[in-house]
């Protein structure tokens, strides 16, 4: 399904393939050969999500866009299933494993494996070719690379990364009800999406 959101359509190549329940919102780009699995969403929430050449996104993927980190996923890269990509931006042939979370900031080179259940932190730079091994979590620029077990050395390096800046345009300082009394705002633009109808000569 297509979604309008803030007045703009999703762009699919021909080419492409869109499954009956996956759903594109909003400023979605998804180039020729790519493959967009069922119950995947891409959503562009107030910023762009770019799908290239040959990729497939697996089901129940979720890639979401934001105003400062637009998602762009390269070319011939795989998404595995219940992947989450937020606002970040993955080189070509990369392999974003199976619920695989990458946060706003992050930036995957081109080849990278990032592994069954690992986390990408947010404005996280990882290289060309490197393994973020099956649930670690990589995090700083340039990454550094833990097991999940070791989190005091994950946050001494995480906590000067401005989680709550990145995702949220927040402080440290600011309550959990100012803060979803915001996000409840930003996601209320949602109420006024449309479905794309299908064009005459797509029917």
């Amino acid at each position: 399904m297509l979604m309008r959101h803030r007045g703009i359509e999703p762009s699919v190549h021909p080419d492409a393939y869109i499954a009956a329940t996956a759903v594109l919102v909003g400023d979605v780009t998804v180039a020729a050969g790519a493959r967009v699995l069922n119950g995947a969403v891409l959503s562009a929430e107030d910023g762009q999500v770019t799908i290239g050449e040959d990729t497939v996104v697996m089901e129940n993927a979720l890639i979401r866009g934001r105003a400062a980190y637009p998602a762009v996923v390269g070319s011939a890269v795989m998404v595995g299933p219940h992947a989450h990509i937020n606002g970040s931006v993955v080189g070509d042939e990369a392999f974003i494993a199976t619920g695989a979370s990458l946060f706003p900031g992050s930036r995957i080179g081109a080849g990278t494996e990032v592994r069954i259940n690992a986390v990408v932190q947010v404005n996280t730079v990882i290289g060309e070719g490197v393994v973020v091994p099956i649930g670690w979590v990589a995090v700083g620029d340039p990454a550094q690379l833990f097991s999940p077990d070791r989190h005091d050395e994950i946050w001494a390096v995480q906590r000067e990364l401005g989680f709550g800046q990145t995702v949220y345009g927040v402080g440290n300082d600011v309550s959990m009800r100012d803060l979803m009394r915001g996000q409840s705002k930003f996601y209320g633009h949602h109420q006024d999406d449309t479905i794309v109808e299908p064009r005459a000569e797509e029917s």
